[in-house]
């Protein structure tokens, strides 16, 4: 089985599902299928689910799939938007725990012709899901002034998001913009002196972004994992950054994606899930040091209330 990447905190991944050898999981981000294999391990009679949107993840699902022997496994070829939608079709409405590993796998990275890369010449594509019809391209060709500076300045965090927007139509009016060196070009002429690296990330994180509808997908997902979850059942989320971590622990500190306290009519709060970890875990030093891509992640973990 190709390894799109080493399973970040994959012990703490695992103590955090508290796994039951006759439960059923979910593994809603599969890609190259490390922390699916490690979870599978952990089942006798029980049955994991793995969702993923990229076609190039199925091939490693099929792997996993020979080297599962009589564990039960099903692979699911889709956004983890579709999480309840799905796990209704195969005839399932309750879980016992659901992972999702929010970031960018270093395969989709490392692969130029995808065009999420900063490092290389690739066309302006960007898609999760090679069957999505909108592109990055799409994005910075087509879409509005106004648009591209929410998208730049929301997504990305970009102070200058107004002036590169500019640049960005005003580049266009001539040629479109093809690939992503033609976008690093135009950024790099608004990136702030000494940031340049960083800044080009803001601006691809914030396009790729955009083009997989990643914070709308976020919120569905949560919103439908608190309602498949059992009683007890564990959400363990790991996040790269502040916008995906925000509505995370929203969602399991507060019961909304919002943050804010609701109460029912008799002044209770109205929660899903109670927090594990008030606290983030995060990746040790000695794993940060053996993969880098640990460095920014955020460990999360909710226990489902009882009814």
């Amino acid at each position: 089985m190709s390894q799109y990447h080493n399973p970040v905190m994959l012990k703490e991944c695992l103590e955090g599902l508290d796994i039951k050898p006759d439960g059923v999981y979910v593994d809603v981000t599969f890609g190259g299928g490390g922390h699916s294999k490690a979870i599978l391990e952990k089942l006798t009679t029980g049955h994991l689910i793995a969702f993923d949107q990229d076609k190039d993840a199925e091939q490693n699902a099929q792997q996993l799939a020979k080297e599962a022997g009589k564990r039960s496994f099903t692979f699911i070829e889709s956004n983890f938007r579709y999480l309840k939608k799905f796990l209704r079709l195969h005839g399932i409405t309750e879980v016992d725990g659901i992972l999702a590993d929010l970031g960018v796998s270093s395969h989709q990275f490392d692969e130029p012709s995808r065009g999420f890369t900063i490092r290389a010449e690739g066309v302006l594509d960007m898609r999760m899901d090679q069957a999505a019809a909108k592109s990055a391209r799409e994005v910075v060709n087509e879409y509005e002034e106004k648009d591209l500076i929410h998208i730049l300045s929301a997504y990305g965090e970009i102070r200058n998001a107004r002036t590169l927007a500019r640049e960005i139509v005003n580049f266009r009016m001539n040629q479109p913009i093809e690939t992503n060196e033609q976008l690093k070009a135009i950024a790099l002429k608004n990136a702030p002196k000494g940031r340049d690296l960083k800044y080009l990330a803001q601006v691809f994180q914030a396009i790729r972004i955009e083009v997989n509808e990643e914070m709308e997908a976020l919120r569905e997902f949560l919103v439908q994992a608190g309602e498949v979850l059992k009683a007890e059942g564990r959400l363990v989320v790991m996040s790269y950054h502040s916008l995906e971590d925000r509505p995370v622990k929203n969602f399991i500190n507060k019961g909304n994606i919002k943050g804010v306290d609701e109460k029912d009519f008799y002044g209770n709060p109205i929660r899903v899930l109670d927090p594990v970890n008030r606290k983030p875990i995060v990746p040790t030093a000695a794993e940060i040091k053996e993969n880098s891509r640990a460095r920014s992640a955020k460990l999360r973990i909710g226990r489902k209330r009882s009814k």
